[in-house]
C-alpha cells in the first residue's frame, strides 16, 4: 500500500466490524478442515488405544484401532494423515523402517484398503523412532564424538520412502535435516516408479524446545546428545531460506516449517521468497500448553486454538500440521 488513506473521520475502520455480516465478508483468512493434516502414532498390537499423557486426546495406536481413528477424522472433514510408525524392533541402523512387513508399511496398506482415494497419506521420513539411540540415521564418530553420518544416511533413507510409495503413501514427508536428502529421495522414487509421488520436505526444521510431547508419543528422545548438529538453530531466520532454496532445487514440491508459532516470520518469508505451497506444524510443545492452560480455565481453549491456526494461515502455511485437528473439525460441523 503505498498512497496514503484519508485519515479520522473520512476513514473508520470500524464501520466495516460493527455489521457481523460484514465482518464475514471482508474476512481475509479461512480456516477449513481441509487446510489440516492430523498425525498418527501407530504401533504393534491389537485393540491398542494409549493415551499420550502430555497430549490430551491423542493416542498411541495399533493399526485396526487406527482405521478406526481416521475413519471418525474423515467423517469430521478431515482428509490428510500424517503417518508415524513406533516398531517394536530397534536397533542402531534403524533397520525395520526399511521392512516391507514394516509398522507403517502394513498401516499404509490397511488403510488404502479401508478408505481407497478418499483419504491422503503423508508418512514421516526419519529414523528417530526405529533407531535405538534415538538419533536420525546412521551413526559415526568423528574427533571422539558420535554424530549421525549424514551421506551414509541417504542411501537408506531414499529406501524407507520407496517401501513407504509402494504400501500407497500418497506424499512422502523427510524430516530428518540431513543435506542432500530430498534430491536422495527424488531419485531413489523416480528410480522406482514414483515420479508421480510429491515430497512435503520439512525444510526449515528448528531444534527446538517445543518437541518434548512428541518425544513421549514417537517415544524417540535421543539417548545422548541433541540434534543440534542437524536441525535449525532457532536464532536464524536467513540460514532458512538457504535451506528452503537447497531443497526446491533437489526436487521438493512443498515446503515444512517447524515449529509453527516461534517461527511465523519464517512462514511468511518462505511463503512471499518462494510462491509454493507451504505447510507449518503446530508442534505438540505448543498444542499441550493450550491443553493445559485450558485444563486450569486461564484460557478460552476454541478461542486460542482458532485464533493460533488462523495467525498460522495468516503468515502464509497452505497447511497445518496440528493436534487439534479434530476439536477445530467438531467447532466447524
Amino acid at each position: 500500500m503505498t498512497d496514503p488513506l484519508p485519515s479520522f473521520p473520512t476513514s473508520r475502520p470500524r464501520r466495516l466490524r460493527y455489521n457481523p455480516l460484514v465482518r464475514d465478508l471482508v474476512r481475509e483468512t479461512e480456516l477449513s478442515p481441509r487446510d489440516l493434516i492430523l498425525p498418527l502414532f501407530v504401533k504393534p498390537g491389537k485393540g491398542l488405544r494409549q493415551e499420550i499423557a502430555s497430549m490430551p486426546g491423542n493416542h498411541q495406536l495399533s493399526i485396526d484401532t487406527l482405521v478406526e481413528d481416521v475413519g471418525a477424522a474423515r467423517d469430521l472433514g478431515i482428509k490428510a494423515f500424517l503417518l508415524f510408525g513406533i516398531p517394536a524392533p530397534k536397533d542402531a541402523r534403524g533397520s525395520s523402517a526399511l521392512e516391507d512387513l514394516g509398522i507403517v508399511q502394513e498401516s499404509l496398506r490397511t488403510l488404502r484398503k479401508a478408505y481407497g482415494s478418499s483419504v491422503l497419506l503423508v508418512t514421516d521420513e526419519c529414523f528417530c523412532e526405529y533407531t535405538d539411540h534415538g538419533h536420525c540415521g546412521i551413526l559415526h564418530t568423528r574427533n571422539g564424538t558420535q554424530d549421525v553420518d549424514n551421506d551414509a544416511t541417504l542411501a537408506v533413507l531414499a529406501e524407507q520412502c520407496v517401501s513407504h510409495a509402494k504400501a500407497g503413501a500418497d506424499v512422502i514427508a523427510p524430516s530428518g535435516m540431513m543435506d542432500g536428502m530430498v534430491g536422495a529421495i527424488r531419485r531413489g522414487l523416480d528410480a522406482a516408479g514414483f515420479e508421480h509421488i510429491p515430497i512435503l520436505s520439512y525444510a526449515a526444521k528448528y531444534a527446538s524446545g517445543f518437541y518434548g510431547p512428541f518425544r513421549d508419543a514417537a517415544e524417540s528422545p535421543p539417548q545422548f546428545g541433541d540434534r543440534n548438529t542437524y536441525q535449525m538453530d532457532p536464532a536464524n531466520g536467513d540460514e532458512a531460506i538457504k535451506e528452503v532454496a537447497l531443497d526446491l532445487a533437489e526436487g521438493a514440491d512443498m515446503i515444512m516449517v517447524k515449529p509453527a508459532l516461534a517461527y511465523l516470520d519464517i512462514i511468511r518469508r518462505v511463503k512471499e521468497r518462494f510462491a509454493v505451497p507451504v505447510a507449518a506444524y503446530n508442534v505438540s510443545g505448543e498444542f499441550a500448553m493450550v491443553k493445559a492452560a485450558a485444563k486450569n480455565g486461564w484460557i478460552d481453549e476454541k478461542r486460542v486454538t482458532l485464533e493460533i491456526l488462523t495467525s498460522i494461515r495468516r503468515a502464509g502455511a497452505e497447511m497445518i500440521l496440528t493436534y487439534h485437528a479434530r476439536d477445530v473439525a467438531r467447532w466447524m460441523k
